[in-house]
């Protein structure tokens, strides 16, 4: 699904941030319908919204979570905040840390960015998505 997009090339010719290429990647694959003005909204997410905290690709993420799981408001779907920290629990756990700083010290280099977080996290999401919607009896 998402990972596949992003092997594809995906968000490279797009010049995409991580949060943009996480969002905009999960539109197309998910088919989200959200617009380019919605998806204009993962633009400051990128590195660490610009400052190195919470990687793009788990913001990124965290949106797609939102969109597909809350029907409107967090508070009416207190199940939300769980999630959130298991995503947070599977990144520390597979990648070592969730903040973009430690992670770009780690995995980005100059020729590839930050590629290689961006596609592990494409797949942490594609198997989180999987199992919320087996839970659910969506699939």
């Amino acid at each position: 699904m998402l990972k596949d997009l992003i092997e594809q090339g995906f968000g490279k010719e797009e010049d995409l941030n991580c949060a943009e290429t996480i969002l905009y990647g999960s539109n197309k694959v998910y088919k989200l319908g959200l617009s380019k003005d919605c998806l204009r909204l993962a633009a400051a997410f990128g590195g660490g919204m610009g400052t190195e905290n919470v990687c793009g690709v788990v913001t990124g993420s965290l949106m797609v979570i939102s969109h597909l799981f809350v029907e409107n408001v967090a508070h009416q779907n207190p199940e939300i905040k769980e999630m959130c920290k298991e995503l947070f629990k599977i990144f520390q756990e597979e990648l070592g840390n969730f903040d973009c700083k430690p992670l770009k010290d780690e995995y980005r280099t100059e020729e590839k960015k930050c590629y290689d977080v961006i596609l592990k996290g494409a797949e942490i999401l594609d198997k989180f998505i999987a199992v919320e919607k087996k839970k659910r009896g969506w699939v």
